[in-house]
C-alpha cells in the first residue's frame, strides 16, 4: 500500500474540516507486538456499535498484524469499557512488559471520526445510526466497513454512495453472501444464461413477531438511550426495543429498520441483484402480500423477472431449505449458506467458467477483501451504491407492507411515482438533535 499517498489524503480532507482541533494522538503498538507489519503499514481503526454483530469483526481484527484497534465506541458504557478491555489485553500479551494501554473507549461517535491518525472505521450500530456516522466518516477521509442493510432509509442511502464518490473512501457493505463460493458460483450460473431466461426468483426471510407495545422499564446505568434513540421517535425504554436483533429485538421495530426485509432481505436480495446485473439498478414494482390476492411479497423487474418472498419452492426438503432459488426456462439453481448448491441438471453446478464466460468478482474474505482495498485503493465487492441499490430494496417492499398497496419505482430516476404518500416515505422525519449534516 502507497501509504503516504492515502495518509496525506486523509490528512488533507480532516485539516479542511475541522482547522484548529486539538486531538490526542493515541501511542502506536511496536512491530514488536503486532507481528512483521511495521507501524507506517498498519491501518489505524475505530470500532463503532460493540454488540453481537461486532463480535466476529472485532476479534478479525485484533488477530491482523496489519490492524490497530485504536478506538471503540457504544451507547452501552459496559460494552465499550469491555472492548477496551479485550483490546488493551490481546496486544498486552505480546508485549514484554504484559503490559499495553493504547486503545480509547468513547461514547460519542464523532471523537473517532475527527482523529486523523485513525485510518478506518467499522459500524456495527442498529440501521438508524449508519448514515450519520457513515458520512460523519467519510467527509473525514477515513475508509467505512458498515453491516447491512447499509441505511434506513433511500434518501440516506443516496447521500452515503454520493459522498463516497466525491471523497473517494473505500466503502464495503456487510453483505458477506457475496464472499461466499457458493453464491458466487450461483450468480455467475445465472448471470451466463446457463439456465436460460430467468423467470422468477425466490428468497427465503422468515417472519418476526409483530412489533409490539411494551411497558416502560428503568434506562441501565452507563446506557445513553437518548442517543440509542438518536434521530427516531422517542418510546419509554424497554430492554426488547434495544437488544440485539437474535430473536428480534429492534429489527421487529419499523422505527430502526424494515423488519425482515432489511434483515434476511438485505442479504437475498443482494444477491439476486448480482446475478441479474442489477446492481446500478433495481426493480420497477414491489407488492406486499395479501394484495388483491397476491399470495406472497413480490417485486417485479422491467423485464418481467419476479422475486418472491418465502414462496413453499424455496422450502422444499429435496433442496436442504435454499436461501435463494432462480428458475430459468432451461434449469434452476438453490444456494445457501455452508456451500450449498444445487442445480437442475445437476451438472451446472460443476461447469467450468470458460474464457469467453463472465467472471464475477471474487473474494473469499468479505473483511479481509475490504482491507486489500484500503491499501490498493481498488473498489471492494460491496461498494456504497451496491449496497445503496439492494437497500432500497428492502426499503420500498417495507414501505408497500405498511401501506398495503403497490409502489411503482423508477430507478433511474429513483423515484417513487404517482403516490405522495409513498413518496413521503423516501426519507423519514428526524428529531431535531440528530439531523443530517
Amino acid at each position: 500500500m502507497n501509504r503516504g499517498i492515502a495518509l496525506t489524503r486523509r490528512a488533507f480532507i480532516f485539516r479542511g474540516a475541522a482547522l484548529g482541533a486539538t486531538v490526542a494522538l493515541p501511542t502506536i503498538v511496536p512491530s514488536s507486538v503486532l507481528g512483521a507489519a511495521a507501524p507506517s503499514n498498519r491501518v489505524t481503526m475505530g470500532m463503532i456499535g460493540m454488540g453481537g454483530q461486532m463480535g466476529g469483526h472485532f476479534r478479525a481484527m485484533l488477530g491482523r498484524s496489519d490492524i490497530q484497534v485504536v478506538a471503540v465506541c457504544d451507547v452501552d458504557r459496559r460494552k465499550r469499557e469491555t472492548a477496551k478491555g479485550q483490546t488493551e489485553s490481546t496486544y498486552a500479551q505480546a508485549t514484554a512488559s504484559g503490559t499495553y494501554k493504547g486503545c480509547d473507549a468513547y461514547l460519542e461517535y464523532e471523537r473517532i471520526c475527527e482523529r486523523p491518525d485513525i485510518d478506518a472505521v467499522i459500524i456495527c450500530t442498529p440501521d438508524h445510526w449508519h448514515a450519520a456516522i457513515s458520512l460523519a466518516a467519510i467527509k473525514t477521509g477515513k475508509d467505512v466497513y458498515c453491516e447491512k442493510p447499509m441505511t434506513l432509509t433511500i434518501h440516506e442511502g443516496r447521500l452515503v454512495s454520493d459522498a463516497c464518490k466525491q471523497y473517494g473512501v473505500i466503502y464495503q457493505v456487510g453483505s458477506q453472501q457475496r464472499s461466499e463460493w457458493a453464491f458466487r458460483t450461483a450468480a455467475e450460473i445465472v448471470r451466463n444464461g446457463w439456465i436460460g431466461k430467468v423467470r422468477s426468483c425466490y428468497a427465503s426471510l422468515g417472519r418476526f413477531a409483530p412489533p409490539a407495545t411494551l411497558p416502560e422499564q428503568p434506562i441501565p446505568e452507563g446506557f445513553d438511550y437518548d442517543r440509542w434513540l438518536g434521530p427516531t421517535p422517542w418510546y419509554p425504554y424497554n430492554t426488547r426495543r434495544v437488544e440485539g436483533n437474535f430473536g428480534g429485538g429492534w429489527r421487529c421495530f419499523w422505527e430502526y429498520g424494515s423488519r425482515k426485509n432489511g434483515d434476511w432481505g438485505a442479504h437475498h436480495f443482494d444477491i439476486i441483484q448480482w446475478a441479474l446485473g442489477m446492481d446500478d439498478s433495481g426493480p420497477v414494482k414491489f407488492i406486499p402480500k395479501g394484495w388483491d390476492g397476491t399470495p406472497y411479497q413480490t417485486h417485479i423487474y422491467a423485464n418481467g423477472v419476479t422475486v418472491e418472498r418465502d414462496h413453499p419452492v424455496n422450502n422444499s426438503a429435496n433442496r436442504r431449505n435454499s436461501m435463494v432459488q432462480f428458475i430459468g426456462e432451461e434449469g434452476q439453481v438453490f444456494v445457501s449458506r455452508n456451500g450449498m448448491l444445487d442445480t437442475v441438471p445437476v451438472e451446472l453446478a460443476r461447469r467450468p467458467l470458460g474464457p469467453n464466460d463472465i467472471h464475477l468478482y471474487e473474494s473469499r474474505d468479505h473483511l479481509g477483501n475490504w482491507v486489500d482495498c484500503i491499501r490498493s485503493r481498488r473498489q471492494p465487492i460491496c461498494h456504497a451504491e451496491i449496497g445503496h441499490r439492494t437497500g432500497t430494496i428492502c426499503q420500498l417492499n417495507g414501505i408497500a407492507e405498511r401501506l398495503g398497496r403497490p409502489i411503482d419505482w423508477d430507478p433511474a430516476k429513483e423515484q417513487i411515482l404517482n403516490d405522495p404518500e409513498a413518496a413521503r416515505w423516501y426519507d423519514r422525519p428526524r428529531r431535531s438533535a440528530y439531523v443530517l449534516s
